[in-house]
């Protein structure tokens, strides 16, 4: 979850890199922490995407189901016809 390399520090949302000072504390960004079952995962944000959105957003994968054909599938594993084709549908 914490998007890093290294010593390289990168924002969740927009990837941009983040400096750390000697202290090793943020320069440019801001450190989020939650607790997933009792782990502590941090969360970098750059001060832009922080004061644009402070929530923790798309940090866990989440796997789509519709139907197709008669079952329901992972929308991930669908051709790219299909793909389309489920972007383009309207619900009622």
């Amino acid at each position: 979850m914490v998007t890093k390399t290294s010593s390289k520090i990168f924002c969740h949302d927009c990837k941009k890199e983040l400096k750390i000072d000697k202290d090793k504390k943020i320069e440019n960004g801001v450190r989020l922490t939650y607790d997933k079952n009792g782990e502590k995962i941090e969360i970098f944000k750059c001060k832009n995407c922080y004061l644009e959105d402070k929530s923790l957003k798309n940090y866990q994968p989440c796997e789509v189901y519709s139907r197709i054909v008669g079952y329901l599938r992972p929308v991930q594993q669908w051709n790219e016809g299909k793909k389309q084709e489920f972007k383009e549908r309207k619900e009622f």
